[in-house]
């Protein structure tokens, strides 16, 4: 489920030719494409959304692709919008998604310029695609495999955040049971958080700030993967600051995951950056300053091996992702 694996999606791209006017092609691990406009360069990123609470889709479609433009150091400024759904599906459904991407669109002061909208036999459920766009000059893209032997690598947030918030929000009675009804309430609120727009955006204007990468499907894992494939360079991480909630523990245990399902928990909204070592504290300013927590897990390395420190000694990093995100929401264990 999810994205193709490496080889697979290596396979995929062959065929797509070479052009001077392309600054980044579709690459594994790059979640935008960037090309050349004048003296500018235009950051593409398209995202699907399903499987999320009705409540919060339009919101969200918007937010997938917009956080992934964001991340390449663009401010998003346009996008297009399609809704596809099942013959049954009732022309509110889609006023109401509709509703919710402008509000959201409105909010972070983007355009949408065109869509398609329609209803097919062959969809089972409300689907929806986002493609942002935002221009930004060439000497600052941001690109994920930009990442320096020597760099700390920054997390924002906490490892699961999307999951947890879901899970909060679409299974609320067994939430409740285990996280306490207090907390599984306050987490249900937390769906904004599946943003780092303005986060990232403001990480950009740092000097220091080498590479970005939204934590999405898989989470930590796939993010760190795809980062130092990216930029050719190894990585060391100690567990213990690997900032894992306390209700992310507790799925663990409630459906028995394993530590590497844990760490590939889908964490939108959670950056995953490269830092030089001298803008530590600039960076840890910053973000506080916007009110967003953030940790230095370890540094990425020249040896290319990818270690994972426990208390009981070194690991080594899972490199294959096991998300289990679609299996607890859809609660089959």
């Amino acid at each position: 489920m999810g994205k193709l694996a490496k080889e697979e999606l290596q396979k995929l791209l062959g065929c797509i030719r070479k052009d001077p006017r392309v600054l980044v092609p579709p690459l594994p691990g790059y979640d935008a494409g960037v090309h050349f406009l004048g003296d500018k360069c235009m950051v593409v990123s398209t995202d699907p959304c399903i499987d999320v609470p009705e409540e919060w889709f339009g919101w969200l479609l918007i937010h997938y692709a917009a956080s992934d433009v964001a991340v390449f150091g663009a401010k998003p400024e346009y996008c297009t919008i399609n809704l596809l759904g099942p013959a049954s599906t009732k022309p509110e459904v889609f006023q109401n998604v509709m509703r919710q991407v402008c509000s959201a669109a409105e909010k972070l002061d983007m355009t949408v310029v065109t869509g398609h909208t329609g209803i097919y036999e062959g969809v089972s459920q409300l689907i929806g695609v986002c493609t942002a766009y935002g221009t930004v000059p060439k000497e600052k893209v941001i690109m994920p495999g930009n990442a320096k032997a020597g760099d700390l690598i920054l997390c924002t947030k906490s490892v699961g955040l999307e999951l947890v918030v879901n899970f909060s929000f679409m299974h609320k009675a067994l939430a409740q049971r285990l996280f306490g009804v207090k907390r599984a309430e306050e987490l249900a609120r937390l769906v904004e958080l599946q943003s780092c727009v303005n986060e990232a955006l403001k990480l950009a204007e740092l000097s220091w700030v080498n590479s970005m990468h939204d934590a999405t499907e898989g989470g930590l894992v796939a993010a760190l993967n795809e980062v130092a494939d990216a930029s050719e360079v190894g990585f060391r991480v100690e567990m213990e600051k690997v900032p894992v909630s306390q209700e992310a523990w507790m799925l663990r245990d409630h459906f028995k995951l394993a530590l590497d399902e844990v760490l590939s928990m889908s964490s939108t909204g959670t950056i995953l950056a490269a830092v030089d070592p001298k803008a530590k504290g600039e960076v840890e300013e910053a973000l506080r300053r916007n009110g967003v927590s953030a940790s230095f897990l370890g540094k990425f390395t020249k040896s290319k091996d990818r270690v994972l420190a426990k208390g009981d000694g070194d690991v080594a990093f899972p490199q294959v992702a096991d998300d289990p995100y679609s299996k607890i929401l859809s609660l089959q264990f």
